[in-house]
């Protein structure tokens, strides 16, 4: 391996130094590798992109920090590791450039309720049941055969105080603080929580005007193009509003909306009161550009039930061991082509232990 000059004194948001400055060589009776997937690496990630998900991207986020670039993955590989299921990843599309980066390209992505309405490129609404929150790889299959990169949130300052949620603990000061008070604040007052708003007012990819005609021109500004129409926005969104006026709506969303509403919790902290989108009391009205950002590879290094790497041959290789991503949260693959939201530290931390615990036993 090549050592690199520490990149301590970089500035926020900017890639540290990538030149080598001199070899070194460490040996171990065993090796754990544990440096997570490809998802800081653009590149690695169209080079594997699925099939099934049409073609990669031209314009990408980052949802992981640079170091997170597969190169340990192809190192073990050059030492005679199998890499399988490299086609498998979970990618988010309602991703936005952070403001204020920790790494290049660093992207955040919003966690939303159901409430938004969700235009593609052109301003055709995504069909059901893709809606806010629902299915994170139903979304990107069908975003990427639109021949565009990016999509559209339409809400308003209601929905948004109500239903956006940031990844990432500093996006969320109330829960990693355990203050009640102020998870509290996000069922009363006009504003949305303090990272929300902060978005809202120094983030690239959101437009904030009080119509829906400069709501339209400051997207089209935004996106460089002249893809979206006034006209055909509202008639989408007059549609969907009018659904609220039936009790007996068959309109999915709409029926999300109701029946999210129906847990306690979510209808005080969560899920906006359903009203008519462009009702001016409930403004200003909002726009956000909506990215794919990089996140998870679920392929990775084949392992055995001892997190044993192994080799072409189906043997272990001698005193290597992976876990959590780099092993693709267990043997290669655990996860399969999907997954549930919420399950992938599980894997981490289970593949971790057994490595541990073989690594230990091997050793001793």
């Amino acid at each position: 391996p090549r050592h690199r000059r520490p990149g301590a004194c970089r500035a926020r948001g900017k890639p540290s130094s990538r030149a080598a400055a001199g070899d070194f060589e460490q040996r171990a009776q065993a090796v754990i590798v544990a440096s997570g997937g490809i998802g800081g690496n653009q590149a690695l990630v169209r080079q594997n992109w699925p099939a099934r998900l049409g073609t990669p991207p031209a314009h990408m986020l980052c949802g992981v920090p640079a170091h997170v670039d597969g190169r340990m993955l192809g190192i073990s590989e050059t030492a005679g590791a199998r890499l399988i299921n490299r086609d498998r990843m979970w990618h988010y599309v309602e991703g936005i450039e952070n403001w204020d980066p920790i790494w290049p390209m660093h992207a955040i992505r919003i966690l939303p309720g159901p409430s938004s309405l969700w235009f593609d490129a052109t301003g055709k609404r995504l069909p059901g049941p893709l809606w806010p929150g629902f299915d994170t790889l139903g979304t990107l299959e069908y975003l990427r055969h639109t021949g565009h990169d990016y999509s559209w949130f339409v809400l308003d300052q209601s929905i948004i105080r109500r239903e956006f949620a940031l990844s990432g603990s500093e996006q969320n000061p109330d829960l990693t603080g355990k203050s009640w008070r102020q998870v509290a604040k996000r069922a009363i007052g006009k504003h949305a929580p303090a990272p929300v708003e902060a978005f809202k007012q120094h983030g690239r990819d959101f437009v904030v005007r009080d119509t829906l005609e400069e709501l339209v021109a400051g997207m089209n500004a935004l996106a460089g193009n002249a893809l979206l129409d006034a006209a055909q926005l509202r008639r989408e969104i007059e549609a969907r509003d009018r659904q609220f006026d039936n009790p007996y709506s068959k309109d999915s969303q709409v029926m999300a909306i109701h029946n999210a509403r129906r847990y306690r919790g979510d209808r005080l902290v969560r899920v906006a009161k359903p009203h008519r989108l462009l009702d001016p009391s409930h403004g200003p009205l909002i726009a956000v550009r909506l990215n794919i950002l990089t996140r998870k590879t679920l392929g990775g290094l084949e392992t055995d039930l001892q997190a044993r790497v192994l080799g072409h041959d189906g043997q272990p290789l001698p005193g290597l061991y992976a876990a959590g991503e780099a092993a693709g949260f267990g043997g290669g693959g655990l996860h399969g082509y999907r997954s549930l939201e919420g399950s992938f530290l599980g894997g981490c931390l289970f593949s971790g232990r057994i490595a541990g615990r073989a690594a230990a036993a091997a050793v001793a």
